[in-house]
């Protein structure tokens, strides 16, 4: 069977709400559309095909970024809802992919800490710096949540003596690496008396998902993720899906031939006037 283009873009396009009658516009139209698409990013437009809250705020694909974005209805409705969400605890908020931030339905979060973390709990830190898989000052400035948490940003660096002008690369650099290993997670961004973030530990403000996730195998993570998210973008290239989420090529096509069997979705599809071959969901 061969598919036609149109038919697929229009259910991508209804599910990314990349039309002005489904745009997002409130909090709670917004955790409708996370949960639904299951992961999307916040401003940045992945070439591999994930949703965006901002497309979706505005309800048209790839926006133009406004000259005065201060001043943007657009943009300013979706930073606030990226910062709403996860502070009510209806979302995940964080680094996991390719190094951008996303948003995650907490339903499908156990799949993402399965496949990050496995069993570990966050305890496990130090086994994991003696493995050499985790860096120094990342250790550090667990070290400091160990013993309290949450903690702000400037409680974290002095914490962890990383308080100087000269430390703030190292402990950026090592807040990516945590925020990407799920052992941190920020729970707010504080605006007075002055700008600063709160972390916390992600087993402490996320325990019942980070549980979940301790419990599944990662064939039953792997599985669930590519489900969740064929299901809301509909199509895509077997090789982009592995490099959107890191995967290893012969995992995801195994994955993909399971959900093929289960009648979730086709796989070996050939469109019209599209190169190559590709996976699609069923409706």
């Amino acid at each position: 069977m061969t598919w036609k283009p149109g038919a697929l873009t229009r259910r991508r396009v209804w599910n990314f709400r990349h039309l002005p009658g489904r745009r997002v516009r409130s909090a709670a139209g917004a955790l409708a559309f996370v949960n639904a698409v299951g992961c999307c990013s916040t401003f940045y437009r992945f070439p591999e095909g994930l949703a965006c809250l901002w497309e979706a705020v505005v309800g048209r694909p790839a926006p133009r970024w406004p000259r005065r974005s201060h001043h943007d209805a657009g943009v300013g409705l979706t930073w606030e809802l990226k910062d709403a969400l996860p502070a009510r605890r209806q979302v995940y908020y964080g680094k996991l992919l390719k190094g951008r931030p996303v948003l995650v339905a907490l339903d499908l979060f156990p799949a993402f800490y399965a496949l990050v973390r496995g069993r570990q709990r966050s305890v496990d830190y130090l086994a994991e710096y003696g493995a050499g898989r985790l860096s120094r000052p990342a250790r550090r400035l667990l070290d400091a949540l160990q013993s309290e948490h949450p903690l702000y940003t400037r409680e974290m660096r002095a914490a962890a003596f990383m308080l100087a002008p000269s430390s703030t690369r190292e402990f950026e650099r090592a807040m990516a690496e945590l925020q990407q290993g799920l052992w941190v997670v920020k729970t707010e961004e504080r605006y007075e008396p002055s700008f600063s973030y709160r972390w916390d530990l992600l087993d402490a403000w996320l325990p019942d998902a980070a549980a979940e996730g301790r419990t599944l195998s990662r064939r039953a993570a792997v599985d669930g993720l590519l489900a969740h998210y064929l299901g809301g973008a509909v199509f895509a290239h077997e090789p982009a899906v592995a490099r959107l989420f890191g995967l290893p090529r012969a995992e995801v096509h195994a994955s993909l031939a399971r959900l093929e069997k289960s009648g979730r979705v086709r796989t070996g599809c050939e469109v019209t006037g599209w190169p190559g071959r590709w996976v699609i969901a069923r409706e």
